[in-house]
């Protein structure tokens, strides 16, 4: 069973598959560079709320990019239709995530005013859809509705902010820490000192994250994230300020920092899992991700309604799909981030068996011992901690 902090290889079965892969389907970056013929909405939702015409019979769905099966024969995303086919319910995917509180500061005006924010479901990180379930802008789920929300993990049933799962389920678990150009950097990256070596100096991208760029810096620092202090927390502030001010941080990003490893302009970034696979897939093993050797963040996004959503029912009928073992390992064939669908570990047999002890999807213990969650934050230190991370990065 290969490690998450172990690189896959030149030789790798895994990496040949992945290339195979990469032939057969188009990466959602050049989607959404030309080819408008999938999700079409994503271009115009940056001007303000998702979709347009609010219509009972489409689910207008905002999610991250790189995070749902596409086939780029067909231009389609495959398990959308089959849901499609299934129910005779459409799905407007539109791929409008790229940091939480950007996508948060677009339609939280809306929310405030309980008009539609123009989508029906909405995948915000763990510590923003506490926000959302907080603020009330969030719908309580109708579990006769998701009987699949059974098959959730047991790991992964009760959270903190929504201990009976009445406002939120799982869409992906989410791995922290490096990414980097092999080629560039071929003895790789597994610390923070060879992360910011000299060699390179304004070529490495964080997150606009802070609970995975400060999380990944804390444990570097020997900082259990799990119940920091608030000088702990900015000592970790204070070495990533220090480190844009002397030009070693190019920038600071959002999802798309991948661009920027693409291009060349960045050699390594503080990135996610399995964004480092897809890289991997699209650019024939040109990039590979680890799990720093002091450790890694863990997080997850989550399938929240909207206060506004007028169509809850039928994305329920959605959610409960994506809650089907087989379809959860379809879309983690894709994505490689961790599945929160018992059952999917089994059906990934039948649908690539090359993926089923891939540990950025099914973790092994050993794996999930070197990952760590960023401790909940009251509302105060919330808006104290983000206001000081985004001086500090100057966004």
């Amino acid at each position: 069973m290969k490690g998450a902090d172990t690189p896959m290889t030149e030789n790798d079965p895994m990496l040949n598959e992945l290339k195979s892969i990469a032939k057969s389907r188009v990466s959602r970056r050049t989607v959404l560079a030309g080819a408008g013929a999938v999700g079409a909405g994503s271009l115009l939702a940056a001007c303000g709320g998702g979709g347009s015409k609010v219509d009972a019979n489409t689910i207008r769905w905002g999610n991250w990019t790189l995070y749902l099966d596409y086939d780029s024969t067909k231009k389609v995303y495959p398990t959308l239709e089959e849901f499609t086919k299934q129910t005779n319910i459409k799905v407007k995917y539109l791929e409008d995530y790229n940091d939480n509180d950007e996508f948060y500061g677009k339609v939280q005006g809306q929310l405030k005013l309980n008009k539609d924010i123009g989508y029906d479901l909405i995948c915000p990180t763990d510590w923003m859809a506490a926000r959302y379930i907080r603020l009330g802008y969030a719908q309580k789920l109708d579990k006769a509705n998701i009987p699949n929300s059974k098959n959730i993990l047991p790991a992964l049933a009760s959270v903190p902010y929504d201990t009976d799962r009445s406002y939120s389920l799982t869409w992906q678990g989410i791995m922290g820490g490096f990414t980097w150009n092999k080629e560039k950097l071929p003895k790789g990256i597994h610390t923070l000192d060879e992360l910011f070596a000299p060699a390179n100096k304004g070529k490495i991208e964080v997150l606009t994250e802070l609970r995975d760029t400060v999380g990944v810096i804390m444990l570097a620092q020997g900082v259990d994230i799990t119940k920091f202090t608030k000088d702990q927390y900015y000592n970790a502030l204070d070495f990533l300020q220090k480190k844009i001010a002397d030009g070693f941080i190019r920038q600071v990003k959002g999802n798309d920092y991948k661009e920027d490893l693409i291009s060349g302009d960045a050699v390594a970034v503080i990135g996610w899992s399995g964004d480092a696979f897809q890289l991997a897939a699209e650019n024939d093993g040109k990039f590979e991700f680890a799990i720093p050797e002091s450790g890694g963040t863990i997080s997850a996004d989550n399938f929240i309604i909207p206060s506004t959503s007028k169509n809850k029912a039928n994305v329920e009928k959605l959610i409960n799909y994506y809650y089907e073992p087989e379809v959860a390992a379809k879309v983690a064939a894709y994505v490689n981030y961790i599945t929160p669908v018992q059952g999917a570990q089994a059906a990934m047999e039948k649908v690539d068996p090359t993926l089923v002890n891939n540990e950025l999807i099914f973790p092994s213990a050993k794996t999930q011992s070197m990952l760590h969650v960023f401790r909940n934050l009251t509302p105060a230190e919330e808006t104290e901690f983000t206001d000081a991370f985004q001086k500090a990065t100057g966004n």
